[in-house]
């Protein structure tokens, strides 16, 4: 495990340091409270991993689909609006978690009994208004 703090006008490191850390783990699971900053996080990854369509919160949609500049795929996803788990199997959860792709999941707690059995867990703590904490963990789903 890995906890650093950060000043938000230097997102884009921390953003480098999650990239670096989660190696070849497919599952990324963002943790915090709501307005803690999971989609801002999320849109600074984008940019380092070279994400061509726009990012933003799937909070409707529960998926959005991005692609990178050569044609990699990443699913995001936001379970916050679920009104039932097994709303997450009506719309392929398990075939996206399952298809070799990065996944990044906001409220995944939502769905913790369908997670896969390893994820990598970024919680973000709020510090001050320009100031979060990091903690980085490779998991077993202990969502």
């Amino acid at each position: 495990m890995e906890s650093f703090s950060y000043e938000l006008e230097s997102i884009d490191q921390a953003a480098y340091r999650i990239i670096q850390e989660a190696g070849e783990d497919k599952i990324w699971v963002f943790n915090g409270e709501m307005g803690a900053g999971k989609t801002t996080l999320i849109k600074t990854l984008s940019n380092l991993m070279n994400i061509q369509d726009p990012v933003s919160s799937p909070t409707f949609g529960i998926v959005n689909e991005y692609r990178t500049a050569i044609g990699d795929l990443i699913y995001h996803f936001d379970f916050y609006r679920l009104d039932e788990p097994m709303e997450a199997l009506e719309i392929g959860i398990e075939e996206y978690f399952y298809s070799g792709k990065i996944c990044w999941l906001e409220w995944a707690e939502r769905i913790a009994q369908f997670l896969p059995d390893n994820f990598f867990l970024i919680t973000i703590e709020t510090e001050s208004s320009t100031r979060r904490k990091i903690t980085l963990q490779h998991s077993q789903n202990a969502c």
